[in-house]
């Protein structure tokens, strides 16, 4: 079985893709990358295409027809990443937003401290965000408060959006049963995990926006984690939660016969 490996989605990052890759692989802790872009116009897929004579086999890519969302990116990750046989599989932005280094500290907190899911997180000590305006900073940090009141779920981040999983979370949740696509996906993911019984951390992390290449956040993506919230919670009071790779209960109907 594999170890690891990085999911990045991509979307127009011809400036940042090269130094991302480069960057993961020059870790200690080897890490395999596979990213999933959806047409970037930019080239960014064909930029990855050169790279990957150089890191065969390491290097994988996924390309997709035009923009279909963030989670849908990640579940196409992940589904390649499960029959690949990888143990443990990775959440990161393409923008530095999440520093490559803390890979390797996301990857002890599930493999050596025993944990299922391992969540970079901005908020577990205090506020540590670099370069965001004051609006954005607080629209994060109370859409977390709101996520713990409406959920009961005690994560500090809940959308925070650089992640190890290990192969059984990802396989225990049924990936084909997540419903959100945008912001609200990473609420949902973590949620779900949670609900299902596998054991999160989080672990601190120090968050720079993006310095190069264009934010992919809108209202529109903000909207459906609001609502996303409500939903999950609602739907959650009508849910079973069995894991997906374990034997479902078998009901036995007795009869009682006559003589």
């Amino acid at each position: 079985m594999k170890e690891c490996v990085v999911v990045i989605p991509t979307y127009n990052e011809i400036e940042n893709i090269e130094a991302i890759v480069r960057n993961v692989f020059s870790l200690a802790q080897p890490f395999d990358i596979l990213i999933v872009d959806d047409g970037s116009p930019d080239g960014t897929a064909l930029k990855v295409k050169q790279l990957q004579s150089e890191f065969s086999g390491q290097l994988h890519l996924l390309e997709r027809k035009g923009k279909q969302g963030l989670g849908t990116a990640y579940i196409h990750g992940f589904k390649w990443a499960l029959k690949e046989g990888y143990r443990y599989m990775f959440e990161m932005d393409a923008d530095f937003s999440h520093n490559p280094n803390d890979l390797v500290r996301l990857y002890e907190a599930c493999a050596v401290e025993g944990h299922d899911v391992a969540i970079g997180s901005r908020y577990i000590k205090g506020v540590n965000v670099v370069n965001w305006p004051m609006g954005r900073v607080l629209m994060s940090y109370f859409a977390g408060v709101y996520v713990r009141f409406v959920m009961g779920v005690d994560i500090m981040d809940p959308t925070a959006g650089f992640i190890c999983y290990k192969r059984e979370v990802l396989q225990g949740i049924g990936l084909d049963h997540i419903r959100f696509v945008g912001y609200a996906f990473q609420i949902e993911m973590k949620f779900n995990a949670w609900k299902y019984g596998y054991k999160l951390t989080e672990v601190p992390i120090i968050f720079t926006d993006r310095t190069r290449g264009e934010s992919k956040m809108s209202t529109k993506i903000f909207k459906e984690a609001v609502l996303g919230v409500l939903y999950l919670k609602i739907r959650s009071f009508f849910k079973t939660y069995i894991r997906h790779n374990e034997p479902q209960p078998i009901k036995i109907l007795q009869v009682t016969e006559m003589v």
